[in-house]
């Protein structure tokens, strides 16, 4: 029976993975869930934390039983109803410390992404060694602290504890003697896939500076995923591939086209503002020269008008002084005596 593929009416909190949240967080979690599905095929599965549930839905399309449990009520209330059809699955609220589950129950315990959420690894690790049968695989995924924290200057909320390589190693191997590791790193990928099937896989990771230069592992891988049991024939089955998941609709790709065109106008649009900001600034250049050469004109007007002004002043002075001195001239007894003649006629005044 092939797993619903619906939209997950649970909200997605920016940590715990719903159908439906876009991003890289479905191409990690999804591909954690598929590569578990090539270990699940007819085995007894536990899947810690399982959340929404679609993923526990995915291993019951292969696997002979799967139990999904989590702590969150609303999680399982929601699992059971969106996957309750699936009659080799159930859904159990539990913490993954302490699992309804019998001792030895689990030929493969998956658990993605959980660890770093707890604060009780040792008792966690205790109760999967429980659970699991003698020859049961663990498979466990959890962010490499060096990478995802250190690195990249980041800090998520939702984590209590995040793990070294060194750290989770110690933890698995005081229980679990045969390991495997997997690095898993999402990214824009390239696959030659050889025709017909082939179950032979050929990684190299190279760089852009020196493309011809390349390695058959991911070295800094940006989480860790874990096979681990205590038998050695467990971990080394089935052989170890390389495993791709591909999007067909190429969201990725497409989404990253979106952000870099919205990039661009950004850009554009900076430039558009940057071009209107400077017309504007040279507008107000050129008002403020108008505006000072007005001023500058209007001081030579009012300097203009105030030596009008006191030349004015001075002529009306000067008149004023020739009034004054022709007042005091009459008042002299010469002029009196000379202004009958000069009235005759007789003499000039």
């Amino acid at each position: 029976m092939p797993a619903p593929e619906l939209p997950s009416d649970l909200p997605f909190t920016g940590e715990r993975f719903v159908p439906g949240a876009r991003g890289e967080i479905w191409v990690e979690h999804w591909h954690r869930y598929h590569f578990a599905t090539r270990l699940a095929a007819g085995q007894r599965v536990v899947d810690a934390a399982c959340g929404e549930g679609y993923g526990s839905a995915l291993l019951a399309t292969v696997a002979a039983q799967v139990t999904g449990a989590d702590i969150s009520a609303q999680a399982i209330a929601h699992a059971r109803d969106a996957y309750g059809a699936v009659p080799n699955l159930a859904f159990v609220e539990a913490p993954c410390t302490k699992l309804p589950v019998a001792d030895g129950s689990a030929d493969l315990f998956v658990s993605f992404e959980t660890i770093e959420h707890i604060a009780e690894h040792e008792a966690f690790l205790d109760e999967i060694a429980r659970v699991l049968a003698p020859g049961g695989l663990l498979l466990l995924s959890c962010p490499n602290k060096a990478e995802y924290s250190d690195r990249r200057g980041f800090a998520n909320e939702f984590h209590v504890k995040e793990l070294y390589r060194d750290e989770l190693e110690s933890l698995l191997a005081r229980r679990f003697r045969h390991r495997r590791w997997h690095g898993q790193r999402p990214s824009f990928f390239s696959v030659i896939a050889p025709e017909p099937k082939s179950e032979a896989g050929h990684l190299i990771e190279t760089t852009e500076a020196a493309p011809a230069l390349g390695e058959g592992a991911l070295a800094e891988p940006l989480y860790y995923l874990v096979a681990a049991s205590r038998s050695a024939a467990a971990v080394h089955l089935p052989p170890a591939t390389l495993s791709v998941l591909a999007d067909r609709d190429d969201w990725v790709h497409r989404d990253y086209e979106k952000v870099m065109r919205m990039l661009e106008e950004s850009a554009a649009h900076g430039q558009r503002l940057q071009a209107a900001l400077d017309d504007a600034n040279a507008r107000a250049t050129q008002a403020a020269h108008e505006r000072d050469g007005a001023r500058e004109e209007l001081g030579r007007a009012s300097a203009r008008a105030r030596e009008e002004v006191a030349a004015l002043h001075a002529a009306h002075a000067e008149a004023l002084a020739a009034k004054d001195r022709e007042i005091l001239r009459r008042r002299g007894l010469r002029w009196w005596l000379r202004l009958p003649f000069v009235r005759l006629g007789l003499i000039d005044e």
